[in-house]
């Protein structure tokens, strides 16, 4: 026994031979352990293993060997984080600019009416559907949360003009 454990103990240096296994199981037949190390070693699979023990398939003794290469090889996050942390680096849109600037928030002047869901009711009575949806149009601009409603509003306006 003190032999398997000298090769379990180093699993990259040497390899048992198969006979060695074989005597070893002749003289300890419980020893589930000298079967999988005769299993790897000889590539041959032992039925009693899957009887007697069929948890021990996943023993780490049948574990594939790790390709330390591939452990070493850079991940895409790894290739970013590198990246980011460098210094003067710019990543530039190709193309022209664009034409027209992006608009993140509503632009309303000062000098713009006063809005309500109230003047543009007003609009809609007095027949001005097109002031109506202009009113709607500016409190969805305002009112974020409320942009689903005032877009059915305006919707409902447009189809029926």
């Amino acid at each position: 026994m003190a032999d398997l454990k000298r090769y379990i103990a180093s699993p990259g240096g040497e390899k048992p031979a198969v006979e060695e296994l074989d005597a070893l199981i002749a003289r300890y037949e419980w020893f589930d352990v000298a079967r999988i190390v005769r299993e790897v070693v000889s590539g041959a699979e032992d039925p009693r293993l899957g009887v007697t023990a069929p948890w021990r398939a996943q023993s780490s003794l049948r574990a594939a060997q790790i390709d330390a290469a591939a452990v070493l090889r850079l991940s895409s996050d790894d290739i970013i984080d590198r990246f980011l942390q460098e210094e003067d680096l710019r990543i530039v849109a190709a193309g022209d600019d664009p034409g027209e600037e992006v608009r993140t928030e509503a632009e309303l002047d000062d000098d713009d009416e006063v809005v309500s869901e109230e003047l543009a009711e007003i609009y809609l009575a007095q027949g001005l559907r097109d002031k109506a949806i202009a009113i709607y149009r500016k409190l969805s601009l305002l009112n974020p949360e409320k942009s689903v409603y005032f877009a059915t509003l305006i919707g409902k306006l447009e189809n029926n003009n």
